[in-house]
């Protein structure tokens, strides 16, 4: 959805608890009426910067810290843990546990992407995943579980914003997380990610008959949006 531009200057100001962005004068407001404030200057700036590049009509699908921070106030702080036991589902269901069992090249290929953010995991969180190429879902040992759920509770507000975000993009929480503690970056959560479309684009010659459309499209706001993920986490950790 969008709407016409209506303001001319935007600006950031410190507020108690971080910072402000303002439109002439005036602070911005989230969907739900709570004042836009960013937890430190660097994020407000590119806020600042989001808002400044609209032109005739305001495009929230330009704006990915302003979705971002707007996630944290509205959702996260008076939602957390219903949102918490949402991207805790994702264990049993993670894409990285369910490799193709044929063909044995997509497969290959599935274990290659996906075998380290596995192995990460083993090593991150003492337990290895419980993989299966079978139809049924498995499910993962409650220590696993238990250990996911202690990192995730420990996580501020906005890492955790990021972290379900990315769950969410990716379709896996492993990969999410391994994104949040900086083991992986955006172009491995997106290469992982497609590894299955990409096989198929590669299969039927995709460069000489022509592209999904669609996929196209859904494949460049995901990279948009891992690639603000990314920054957005650089960005939480300066003063």
């Amino acid at each position: 959805m969008t709407r016409k531009r209506f303001y001319n200057l935007v600006h950031t100001d410190p507020l108690q608890g971080g910072f402000g962005i303002f439109l002439d004068g005036r602070p911005v407001r989230t969907r739900m009426g709570n004042v836009l404030c960013a937890p430190n200057r660097a994020i407000a700036d590119e806020i600042v910067r989001e808002w400044s590049a609209q032109t005739d009509e305001i495009l929230p699908d330009t704006m990915p810290f302003t979705q971002i921070l707007n996630t944290r106030i509205d959702r996260v702080a008076a939602g957390r843990k219903a949102m918490t036991e949402a991207i805790l589902k994702y264990l049993d269901t993670d894409l990285i546990c369910y490799p193709a069992p044929d063909p044995e090249d997509l497969h290959e290929l599935q274990k290659k992407e996906w075998s380290r953010f596995t192995e990460w995991f083993a090593g991150a969180f003492g337990h290895p995943l419980s993989i299966t190429t079978a139809l049924r879902a498995v499910a993962q040992p409650e220590t696993v579980k238990n250990s996911v759920r202690s990192r995730v509770e420990a996580l501020d507000d906005d890492t955790f914003t990021i972290l379900q975000w990315v769950t969410a993009i990716a379709g896996s929480i492993v990969m999410a997380l391994s994104f949040t503690e900086g083991a992986f970056g955006a172009n491995e959560i997106l290469s992982a990610r497609f590894v299955e479309e990409d096989y198929k684009e590669r299969l039927y010659n995709a460069d000489v008959h022509g592209r999904d459309p669609m996929l196209e499209t859904v494949r460049s706001q995901m990279e948009t949006d891992l690639a603000a993920a990314q920054r957005y986490i650089a960005f939480l950790a300066r003063t």
